[in-house]
């Protein structure tokens, strides 16, 4: 077994989580993933924890342990691929990354190092789109921006939330575009460029039209109707 070395209660909370995991399950390995496991846990951290095991069913579990809030992931191999395959296409490796940076509780199997590796190898890629999913992306982006500026006097409270969904697909957008994964919701503002983030904070904390403006220009170029052609696709007759 090879545990971190944590500070109470997560201590207490990991050992506890452990025997709840090996009384319900016969584990390939185990591994501790998020900021506790990096001895960066607050009073609102929970443990993250994901095992590998061998059995054709799969499982989420809630749980306290030691008044620690626990995540526990369970899934055999095959499940854990086609997850890594699924969120590549989505282009948010959540699973990849837990695999490749958590740390290994213990492994009884060559499974667990080859999964990791495989992780690994999937977050070292360049995401890239094709040009038609990225132009998808972009109309998308632009068409709730400027029905955000159109309902913005007749109905605030409804252009604030256009524009909130306008931004977050302005900043969906960015990623792609720039070759760059998509990270977990709450990093997002931390991996933008430091002047797109910068704007996205100016609309986020004031609500700056002005700033949402320039994002949009800065981020998908427009803030409506574009011209664009998406290829013909057959449908039969």
């Amino acid at each position: 077994m090879n545990l971190p070395n944590l500070d109470p209660p997560f201590d207490d909370a990991l050992e506890q989580a452990l025997t709840f995991i090996r009384a319900r399950t016969e584990p390939l390995g185990v591994l501790a993933c998020g900021s506790i496991t990096r001895g960066e846990g607050d009073a609102s951290s929970d443990l993250d924890l994901y095992v590998v095991h061998a059995a054709p069913w799969r499982q989420r579990i809630q749980k306290r342990f030691a008044g620690v809030p626990a995540e526990i992931f369970v899934n055999p191999p095959g499940q854990i691929r086609r997850y890594m395959a699924d969120e590549e296409e989505s282009g948010r490796l959540i699973t990849a990354h837990m695999l490749a940076t958590g740390h290994v509780l213990f492994e009884d199997d060559k499974i667990v190092p080859a999964l990791r590796l495989d992780a690994r190898d999937r977050l070292a890629k360049v995401p890239a789109l094709d040009p038609e999913s990225l132009a998808l992306k972009r109309y998308l982006a632009a068409c709730r921006c400027e029905d955000a500026t159109d309902r913005r006097q007749t109905d605030p409270v409804a252009a604030r939330r256009l524009m909130n969904r306008a931004v977050d697909a302005m900043l969906e957008y960015s990623l792609w575009n720039s070759g760059r994964w998509q990270p977990r919701d709450k990093d997002l503002l931390d991996v933008l460029d430091d002047d797109v983030a910068a704007l996205a904070r100016l609309w986020l904390d004031d609500g700056d039209w002005d700033a949402a403006l320039e994002l949009a220009d800065k981020t998908i170029g427009t803030c409506g109707f574009f011209e664009w052609e998406w290829p013909r696709e057959s449908v039969g007759g």
